[in-house]
């Protein structure tokens, strides 16, 4: 893989309930379980990880991330200690850049 190039960190999908989504997809593929709580969960894969959100805690969207996050906007910190900044890409989709300390 070229290092000229953004690495996508996390898909982020829409789910009715959290611990449900994170059990399915447990139980039927490896990966494991980086992250979860009430409102969200963060399931890791070897190449990328999986978001599961809540409607109206977390919007849907496509994780990215750069070093460099402070040229995006004003940056914020999850419960999880990631850093963030989201936005919204020329179509209204939601792009969440992402700096892992």
């Amino acid at each position: 893989m070229p290092d000229y190039l953004d690495t996508v960190d996390h898909v982020a999908v829409v789910v009715d309930d959290i611990g449900q989504a994170v059990n399915w997809y447990c139980s039927r593929f490896r990966c494991e379980v980086a992250y979860q709580d009430a409102t969200w969960a963060l399931v890791r894969f070897a190449n990328v990880s999986i978001a599961f959100v809540l409607p109206g805690h977390h919007p849907q969207h496509i994780g990215i991330h750069r070093e460099d996050i402070e040229r995006f906007g004003n940056v914020g910190v999850h419960r999880d200690g990631v850093e963030f900044v989201y936005l919204e890409d020329v179509s209204g989709n939601v792009v969440e850049v992402v700096r892992r300390t």
